[in-house]
């Protein structure tokens, strides 16, 4: 994409954040985007077919941003309980700095339809196989039991950090989701170690 392409294609989607956290997904009207987006309602359809691609893209872009952070700040470490925390203080800061995205990944996610949640599931799965690489390798290092189902524990650590971005979104966001880090982090490691 051109420079010009480019820089529309970030605003629609930065409108579309906005626009879904504030009105939620099924409530959120193409042209609501196009306005908090500053471009016209059919300027839209020159990136976006229609209103789900919108949503897709905005996964695929803030979650794939999201993985990149993750997998820079792991390469730096041999250690599987560092890692694991790099990974859940990354995951914290970056939704308590930006609620709208986290309301959307939290909320909006679970109300889609099937086929849509399944699209946007593909977007998870890079993050997902970086907690099992770091769970195997807290195998292999002697860190992490060796018995663990690597799989489950996987599912397991991703789950009780989306289950407590989502409850910091329900509460209203009264304390600091970044607070919670050690805590959570404990919670893991007591579950893994030998």
């Amino acid at each position: 994409m051109t420079s010009k392409k480019t820089e529309k294609y970030d605003l629609i989607l930065q409108g579309a954040l906005k626009v879904f956290a504030e009105n939620g997904y099924h409530r959120s009207q193409v042209s609501k985007i196009a306005k908090a987006a500053g471009v016209a309602d059919g300027t839209i359809y020159l990136y976006f077919k229609r209103k789900e691609d919108i949503l897709i893209h905005l996964f695929q872009e803030k979650l794939g941003e999201l993985v990149n952070k993750f997998h820079e700040s792991v390469a730096e470490t041999n250690d599987a309980c560092e890692a694991l925390r790099m990974i859940c203080t990354i995951h914290y800061t970056e939704l308590e700095n930006n609620p709208e995205l986290a309301y959307v990944t939290q909320i909006e996610m679970r109300q889609s339809e099937l086929e849509l949640r399944k699209e946007i599931g593909i977007t998870l799965k890079p993050y997902i196989e970086l907690i099992e690489n770091i769970v195997q390798q807290g195998i292999d290092n002697g860190q992490f039991r060796a018995n663990l189902n690597v799989k489950l524990v996987r599912n397991l650590i991703f789950g009780s950090m989306d289950e407590v971005v989502t409850s910091w979104l329900l509460s209203g966001q009264k304390y600091s989701l970044r607070d919670q880090v050690n805590e959570t982090l404990q919670f893991f490691i007591h579950g893994v170690s030998k």
